[in-house]
């Protein structure tokens, strides 16, 4: 059975992707509490306490890298900036140097990014092809990330992954959205223009799974669905599908007085198109938003 290394593996799409995986290949995931990690995952996967244990990585058929502390968890502090580059860089970074030592390296080595590497683009799209003049904090932040992971492309096949906000059942970005929702008290972020780009929980993981499988994927590909919309949108289906009001708005200085330097992500957006993952020929579970709500938070007789 060949062997695939997870790090991040305890996150959102890391559960998923350690689920899917399972029946076909042996998991390992690099983690700081196995005892933790082997209740949420299962005895049946194999963990890790740091990169430091594996002298390489050639019995590995494939690495994903998803690791990485929220990018909105807190408020950006310089130390919180620090804590963000260096949860992301130090991973990439070794795993790209091991990936170099490899006399028989991985086929593949997936690493995770973000939209944010766009920059602030209101209501233009944008796709993997787009000339990118951002200079912001969450554009250094991916930018960096992308370089140390395709220092790995001499020995291996590279993909990197832009991935966009990601709507699943439990937890995630959904879940932080929706206490004001359930009260009938949702509405806009700012004036609501900024583009919003979302993909559900099943097709990221769907998209990785495409990307371990398919030997012709290589590069960046993004990691959104093929339908974004402006934040307003969003926030009014969203309060559709929960059958709520929807006339509250969220003012912009109320967001960058309580977020600061963070607020900005929140009030300008990106139209992000997955171009290249679907002329590879992946074929999207919930290209609509509509359904991909629905099926997160209604029960399945209601979907």
């Amino acid at each position: 059975m060949k062997k695939i290394l997870i790090t991040g593996g305890t996150g959102l799409i890391g559960r998923e992707l350690v689920k899917k995986f399972k029946p076909d290949y042996q998991v390992t995931v690099v983690t700081r509490d196995p005892q933790a990690a082997r209740k949420l995952l299962g005895a049946d996967v194999q963990f890790i306490e740091n990169l430091e244990s594996l002298t390489d990585l050639c019995e590995f058929y494939a690495v994903i890298n998803l690791q990485g502390e929220g990018i909105a968890d807190k408020r950006w502090s310089d130390r919180q900036k620090l804590r963000l580059e260096q949860s992301r860089w130090n991973i990439t970074r070794q795993l790209s140097e091991k990936i170099l030592a490899c006399s028989h390296p991985p086929a593949v080595f997936i690493s995770g990014s973000a939209i944010g590497i766009y920059g602030p683009r209101d209501q233009q799209a944008v796709t993997e092809s787009t000339p990118i003049e951002a200079d912001d904090f969450a554009h250094q932040l991916c930018a960096e990330w992308e370089r140390l992971a395709f220092l790995a492309e001499p020995k291996t096949r590279v993909c990197v992954i832009r991935t966009g906000v990601v709507l699943a059942p439990e937890g995630g970005a959904l879940a932080k959205m929706l206490p004001p929702y359930l009260l009938g008290l949702g509405g806009p972020l700012g004036d609501g223009k900024q583009g919003f780009s979302w993909i559900h929980l099943d097709d990221i993981v769907g998209i990785i799974c495409y990307l371990v499988e398919h030997e012709a994927c290589q590069g960046v590909f993004n990691g959104t669905a093929p339908t974004p919309l402006a934040q307003a949108e969003f926030s009014a289906c969203l309060a559709k599908v929960l059958r709520k009001s929807h006339f509250m708005k969220v003012p912009a200085f109320a967001l960058k007085l309580m977020l600061g330097e963070l607020s900005e992500m929140l009030l300008k957006g990106q139209l992000v198109l997955p171009e290249r993952i679907q002329q590879a020929g992946y074929q999207f579970r919930y290209p609509e938003l509509e359904e991909a709500l629905k099926d997160c938070l209604l029960p399945p007789s209601s979907t």
